[in-house]
């Protein structure tokens, strides 16, 4: 049976157990340690349901990407950014998000984005294309954020909305890879403000001034 791509919505409970297991265990422990018997022993399955609705590991693995996507798209609509109306401020709150994310204790530091891009590009370039496609799909919002904003506020210096999302993306998944090797979630904190204070130089807020600090997400 080939696995569909489902709707997180739509998905089966049993599916759904699967796919969060998966996530929960390539995220800690990569694609190549994880085993289809590792997946169904802590999704509380047996190796009949993994098989209903997978191929393999591979398949499995890829459909994977695809529900650890639109949670992050689940999490984004919930923040309700979208509700604020001015552009600037809209993106003051995306990066707050990221802020509450590093200081919850609940949320596992870590991208399954960048775990597979950092293992498999090399060796696997259908799931390299497969990151890219939902790195880009990731930041599609802060490029129209960005876009907004620089219609509605004059910046200093003109930039490339899609580069520096892509940037910004760079800036997550490095200040993952710091966290993992400090054991320290403040660098993200401050890797997020770095950004932020760029940001508002791009569009001339300085000085002291401080536009309206929202934080969407509770911890």
């Amino acid at each position: 049976m080939s696995s569909k791509i489902c709707e997180t919505r739509e998905i089966s409970a049993t599916k759904r157990k699967l796919l969060t297991a998966c996530v929960k265990l390539m995220r800690a422990k990569g694609y190549t340690a994880t085993t289809v018997d590792q997946i169904c022993e802590e999704a509380h399955l047996t190796k009949g349901s993994f098989f209903h609705y997978f191929d393999d590991k591979e398949a499995i693995g890829k459909e994977a990407l695809e529900y650890y996507s639109s949670l992050q798209s689940l999490a984004l609509d919930a923040a309700h950014l979208d509700t604020i109306e001015d552009a600037l401020d809209r993106l003051e709150a995306y990066l707050d998000t990221f802020l509450v994310l590093s200081r919850n204790p609940r949320v596992k530091q870590s991208c399954l984005l960048g775990n597979f891009a950092q293992e498999l590009a090399l060796t696997r370039p259908d799931m390299r294309a497969l990151c890219d496609a939902h790195f880009a799909r990731g930041s599609a919002f802060l490029v129209r954020c960005l876009e907004q904003a620089k219609k509605t506020h004059r910046p200093k210096i003109n930039f490339d909305s899609k580069s520096l999302a892509e940037h910004f993306v760079s800036v997550i998944q490095g200040s993952l890879v710091l966290n993992k090797a400090r054991g320290d979630a403040t660098v993200i904190k401050d890797n997020v403000e770095h950004f932020r204070q760029y940001l508002r130089f791009l569009f001339g807020i300085g000085g002291g001034t401080v536009r309206r600090k929202i934080e969407p997400l509770k911890e």
